[in-house]
């Protein structure tokens, strides 16, 4: 099989693929989310997200996905997961919050899900 045989669009239920198309979608978000490895940058999207993400350009569905911390959302939106990590730190997501986004639980529900896996 040839690389360009593939489907790149193929439809994996629940999953939303992130390639060069979602890259341009999410460019500002995920700018935005890259520059929270600094810590002034972290600060002042705390201290004034509306006007922090104003001045990145994102567009109104990726500020309505960070105004409501969906992860799932933001994904959508074009965000990348790697990018999207230093927002949920920001908004004190641990992995089991965005894990109970991911699959529709509570975070309770979905860390016992985790523990039963365990046993």
């Amino acid at each position: 099989m040839e690389l360009e045989d593939l489907d790149h669009h193929v439809h994996i239920e629940g999953t939303t693929i992130f390639d060069g198309e979602m890259a341009m979608k999410g460019y500002a978000l995920n700018k935005m989310c890259f520059s929270f490895n600094r810590a002034d940058a972290r600060n002042a999207f705390v201290a004034d997200p509306e006007a922090y993400m104003e001045s990145f350009g994102l567009n109104d569905e990726q500020k309505q996905a960070v105004r409501d911390k969906n992860v799932l959302a933001m994904i959508a939106a074009g965000g990348n997961i790697y990018y999207l990590a230093k927002l949920a730190g920001i908004y004190k997501l641990s992995v089991q919050d965005i894990g109970a986004q991911q699959t529709g639980v509570t975070t309770e529900e979905f860390k016992e899900k985790l523990r039963k896996q365990g046993e």
